[in-house]
């Protein structure tokens, strides 16, 4: 199996960005595969900053929903830098797909790759209890899905206002 990593952090925590280091230090090309979707002016300009802080030794392969099927198809020498799981989960609980069937998905077809993954995810249950139904139901995916990548992966990041902290040796 090859490398793999989840790097996690709050909001602005300066996660993206040791991710893209990262992925780039495993070698280079690199293939970035997005799950945002430009649903908004405000997300299309989040998508846009991101995709400028990015240079030509990147390529993008968009996948919103079928993150196992995406790491299948672009296994081979480069590496591979998923950003983000929570989105990938809001994606995925919008389109009224089995969040918990996909992550096992997505766990196998880790174990079968032979070139790196960087995963990036958000920590979202250090903050207050949120006051819908909707919101905790996603809180607790988001919750569970990490616990489940985190054990997949080699390695675990926490990023904290710019500073990653190593939380799982490889």
């Amino acid at each position: 199996m090859g490398k793999s990593i989840l790097i996690t952090g709050g909001a602005r925590s300066g996660k993206s960005t040791y991710a893209e280091r990262v992925t780039l230090g495993l070698g280079v090309p690199a293939i970035y595969i997005a799950t945002a979707e430009a649903h908004d002016g405000e997300m299309a300009d989040r998508i846009a900053r991101h995709q400028s802080r990015r240079g030509v030794e990147w390529t993008t392969l968009a996948e919103p929903l079928d993150l196992a099927l995406a790491l299948k198809d672009s296994d081979g020498s480069a590496p591979r830098l998923v950003d983000c799981l929570t989105l990938w989960l809001s994606n995925l609980m919008f389109a009224e797909r089995c969040w918990e069937e996909e992550t096992a998905r997505l766990t196998d077809a880790l174990a079968a790759q032979s070139a790196p993954v960087v995963f990036v995810t958000n920590e979202v249950g250090a903050g207050i209890v949120p006051e819908n139904k909707l919101a905790r139901q996603f809180r607790d995916a988001a919750g569970f899905m990490n616990q489940q990548i985190a054990t997949a992966c080699d390695e675990l990041w926490l990023c904290v206002s710019g500073y990653p902290i190593k939380v799982k040796p490889s």
